[in-house]
């Protein structure tokens, strides 16, 4: 690929990376079993398995913020970014909408000094475009992607971290891969990439 591999590390929108196939199989109350919920930040275990099933974009941008040596609990990157209206809460149903794009552009320029802006309508042959002026693309492609030797159900509505691209191949960060080879590092070709890709994303740099 012609840009250099970046030392990004690896963060699961799970605090343990192997809850995903439990979560897949159970929902979002496999996570009560998660022995290192605390870690997140959330007060309750509740509070985490609620949030934890919504973050992949707040995973994806505690990589981004871990490559430039910072650590943050996931729920409090979620918490601020909500301030920001980049999560919607409805306390009645107990639902969470998000990642709202345009208010995270404001919260990690405002919060954390990132170039941050929306993309839309990109062709996948384009990220590689997108990363010579950006550090990463954040992607929005099907949580199925996991399995990308699967037809997906559609695209869209899960983020991962695409940190290098050339014409012929993706390289990036899965924060629900349910093993090693799907989490980090994962690299598909542009062709198969492309069978998830929504054609949308945010492309950040520090």
């Amino acid at each position: 690929m012609n840009q250099p591999k970046l030392a990004v590390p690896y963060f699961s929108q799970w605090e343990s990376p192997e809850m995903t196939l439990p979560v897949l199989a159970e929902g979002a109350t496999a996570l009560h079993r998660d022995p290192l919920w605390k870690n997140s930040g959330a007060e309750t275990v509740e509070e985490y398995a609620r949030w934890a099933v919504n973050i992949c974009g707040m995973a994806c941008l505690k990589m981004i913020l871990a490559a430039r040596g910072e650590a943050h609990p996931i729920l409090s990157l979620a918490r601020a970014c909500t301030t920001y209206g980049g999560y919607v809460v409805n306390e009645a149903d107990a639902s969470i909408k998000g990642l709202i794009y345009v208010p995270f552009v404001t919260f990690v320029r405002e919060r954390f000094g990132l170039s941050a802006d929306v993309k839309t309508q990109v062709p996948a042959e384009t990220i590689a475009e997108i990363l010579s002026s950006h550090r990463f693309f954040i992607a929005s492609v099907s949580s199925a992607i996991r399995w990308p030797e699967r037809e997906p159900p559609g695209k869209g509505g899960h983020l991962v971290l695409v940190t290098a691209a050339d014409e012929d191949s993706v390289r990036f960060h899965n924060p629900s891969g349910h093993e090693r080879a799907t989490q980090a590092d994962v690299t598909l070709p542009l062709a198969a990439f492309d069978r998830f890709f929504a054609n949308r994303g945010i492309a950040v740099s520090f």
